[in-house]
């Protein structure tokens, strides 16, 4: 291999594959010995946000540049050891907002008037359906405006809801109130849509005390990580009828979603499919070859981590 080697750490879609092949990577996931041996050659990895970089990974590799994902999240990633060592980090932003947000309010749709629930029945051979909760009106709170949470209330408006946000910063220029916690905001609405980035700094931020808060009148939507709700909480709450219903697309330990919510009708379960469209996932392969492109050919990307 030669000083422009490129590791590729974990499987990704079929076209994005198919793109990298010019630059000959080397698949990590079939030849994990590899960094051991020749790690001193790459100087940049092709990665998800779910398998990142590992800290023993990145020792192994002194000339990296550049971490380029597929995918928005990069909790997989240790920044500040990026940082520290002058290594370039990008996402694919922006480009999976609007699917996100779609599952999202087809989420809370699909719970508040139980709509999988009434599919299964009507399946089964039966027709009598308990009565639900209205959507239109409802009050939410978004935890997390950043692009997709933004893209979330936007939806949201058009079923005249009432809206407020927490997020680490007040956003200015937006018509929603903002709460000063997610315990405040929880306090205030009806259902709470978690759209937060994943991280150490996020990791139960959706506590036992919120969904508490939240309430037996109350819903939790997530499509961020897994790891932003308390998971045990959140099972315990919902099994206990302290909390109206979720829809989730995500989980602390995916692939294994937690076997008590299986058999609740007023659970949603997705299988983290919140990008998972062909034209969304196209265009987030198209953006991370052209960050892994750019970084090669001017050691620049076009999407940099902040």
């Amino acid at each position: 291999m030669n000083a422009r080697t490129v590791v590729q750490v974990c499987p990704l879609q079929e076209s994005l594959e198919r793109a990298l092949e010019p630059y000959e990577p080397v698949r990590l996931f079939e030849h994990p010995d590899y960094l051991a041996t020749h790690g001193d050659q790459v100087v940049a990895v092709m990665t998800s946000s779910r398998h990142g970089v590992t800290p023993e990974q990145f020792a192994l590799m002194p000339r990296l540049g550049a971490v380029v994902h597929f995918g928005v999240g990069h909790e997989a990633i240790d920044l500040d050891l990026a940082r520290s060592r002058g290594v370039l980090v990008s996402n694919t932003p922006d480009v999976l907002s609007d699917c996100v947000a779609d599952l999202a309010v087809g989420g809370l749709i699909d719970v508040l008037r139980g709509l999988s629930a009434a599919d299964r029945l009507v399946r089964s051979g039966g027709w009598t359906f308990p009565l639900t909760t209205k959507v239109t009106g409802r009050r939410v709170g978004i935890l997390g405006l950043g692009r997709i949470g933004r893209a979330i209330a936007r939806r949201l408006t058009g079923f005249d809801m009432t809206i407020s946000y927490h997020s680490r910063h007040e956003v200015t220029g937006v018509p929603y109130a903002y709460a000063p916690s997610p315990l405040a905001l929880a306090r205030e609405v009806d259902v709470l849509v978690v759209a937060a980035a994943g991280g150490a700094g996020t990791r139960a931020l959706v506590s036992a005390e919120v969904l508490a808060a939240l309430g037996p009148q109350g819903y939790l939507v997530n499509v961020a990580r897994g790891s932003v709700v308390d998971e045990p909480a959140l099972v315990s709450a919902l099994v206990e009828r302290r909390l109206a219903g979720a829809a989730l697309d995500v989980y602390a330990d995916e692939p294994t979603v937690p076997p008590e919510l299986l058999g609740l009708d007023n659970v949603v379960l997705f299988p983290h499919i919140a990008s998972g469209t062909r034209e969304t996932r196209q265009a987030m392969g198209e953006l991370a070859l052209a960050n892994l492109t750019r970084f090669l050919t001017d050691g620049t990307l076009v999407t940099p981590v902040g």
